[in-house]
């Protein structure tokens, strides 16, 4: 009896909840830069009945992010700015309390900035952006520790670093990485959304689950922020990221280093943070939730595995499942 071999579920019995007249995902697995998986499941849109696929674009989330260190890594490279520059260098409306924080403590999450989500004021009622997170925390005098002694998740600092994008390059943060990244990596569909600006083809709307009925929650208050959350994509436009992330066509050594190094320690035990991603043992990911969205990319660099899942939804989270499909390889 203990020989009998346990079956470990297929890919698309994980990927089963996504499937029918239900807010979908799109799924990605590439190995040795090829895609073993590639495909859809469910609706991108509910109300018109669009099925998700490969060309789907979901909103990011925190995904985001590694967008964002890239691009200040970038103007790194440039030689327009330094990672230890104060970050009232280039952003000297900030108070005092401030004073000690450096590009790369923002960059890490060990800033201790204020989370503007918890000091909107009142008479702030119109969807945000990163210019106005820069002048919420103009108002906040204090941060959460001393700048480079602890770790805490920050929306602020990334929404900060869009800003910081755009003085530095003279660019505002959506041309800056369609020209800079996307374009050149031949993302051609990818974009950090702006109301009034180009429109997102072949758009995922969120849903979340309220009820017991699929409602769509597709924008609130912070949706308009880009750095730490605005980009969509692909499964398609996110496999040429990938591809990039194993060479010099984008960032060179020392950035990729930098980026996929681990900085300091977070909250989970079992995960340190690099500039944009988690590193747990010998995978590089990062999730991305926000509402009616939940994301993840998940890459083993060495096993040249990645799991990227993009899903229009409120729940499950991802990461989990994205683990179970990635096994049958990681174990080869």
């Amino acid at each position: 009896m203990y020989d009998i071999p346990v079956s470990r579920p297929s890919t698309d019995q994980l990927m089963a909840r996504y499937d029918g007249d239900v807010p979908g995902a799109s799924l990605l697995v590439l190995k040795d830069g090829e895609p073993v998986v590639r495909r859809g499941y469910g609706r991108s849109d509910l109300e018109r009945g669009i099925e998700a696929g490969p060309a789907t674009n979901y909103r990011l989330a925190s995904v985001t992010k590694q967008f964002t260190a890239a691009a200040i890594l970038l103007l790194a490279q440039d030689g327009t700015l330094d990672l230890d520059d104060p970050l009232r260098q280039w952003l000297p409306s900030l108070p005092p309390a401030t004073d000690g924080i450096t590009l790369h403590q923002v960059l890490s999450h060990t800033s201790g900035l204020i989370d503007y989500e918890d000091v909107i004021p009142e008479n702030m009622t119109a969807q945000l952006h990163d210019a106005d997170v820069l002048r919420i925390l103009e108002g906040q005098d204090r941060t959460y520790f001393e700048p480079g002694s602890s770790y805490r998740y920050s929306n602020s600092g990334y929404a900060l670093l869009a800003v910081i994008v755009e003085r530095a390059s003279g660019q505002d943060f959506p041309a800056f990485l369609r020209e800079r990244i996307f374009r050149p990596l031949g993302m051609h569909d990818t974009l950090a959304y702006v109301q009034g600006g180009p429109e997102v083809p072949n758009r995922a709307f969120g849903y979340s689950r309220i009820d017991g009925d699929w409602t769509r929650t597709d924008q609130s208050q912070t949706s308009a922020v880009l750095g730490d959350g605005g980009i969509y994509s692909s499964i398609d436009d996110l496999a040429q990221w990938d591809a990039a992330l194993y060479d010099d066509r984008l960032l060179s050594d020392e950035s990729r280093r930098l980026a996929f190094s681990a900085v300091t320690p977070t909250d989970d035990p079992a995960v340190e943070y690099g500039y944009g991603w988690r590193i747990t043992g010998d995978s590089l990911w990062h999730s991305g939730e926000t509402m009616g969205f939940r994301n993840v990319i998940v890459r083993w660099p060495q096993q040249r595995l990645t799991v990227i899942l993009l899903s229009n939804r409120n729940d499950p989270e991802p990461y989990r499942t994205a683990l179970e499909i990635a096994a049958p390889w990681l174990e080869e």
